[in-house]
């Protein structure tokens, strides 16, 4: 990442307070909804990988391993929180697999964030 590029980190800023907000507004929604399992993990999802996603941010990008991983871990949330949210609303999914895919880009982010861990210089 070039020094003065703070491009990426106002991204990842931006997605970790769409995040948060998601997150709770599905909280209250689920609340008031009755039974609602999609509802309650967009915002399980989002309240837990919004902190996360400011996190990586604070740390500081220059890794690119964290780098990596705060975008597997964006990226993730969106996919996964937007096909569970059309699934809730419109009664299908956003494209076959998304959930799973969003998933697993949450997953490897997060392993990416325990590699980065083990092997960065920082």
């Amino acid at each position: 990442m070039q020094p003065n590029s703070d491009l990426p980190r106002r991204i990842l800023l931006l997605a970790a307070g769409l995040a948060g907000a998601v997150g709770v507004i599905s909280a209250a929604a689920a609340s008031h909804a009755g039974e609602s399992r999609n509802l309650s993990a967009i915002a399980t999802i989002c309240l837990a990988h919004g902190p996360a996603l400011l996190a990586l941010c604070a740390i500081g990008l220059d890794s690119r391993m964290f780098r990596l991983a705060a975008y597997l871990l964006a990226a993730g949330t969106l996919i996964f929180s937007a096909d569970l949210g059309i699934r809730e609303w419109l009664g299908h999914g956003a494209f076959a697999g998304a959930a799973p895919l969003g998933g697993a880009g949450m997953i490897f982010g997060w392993v990416l964030i325990v590699i980065g861990a083990l092997f960065s210089r920082q």
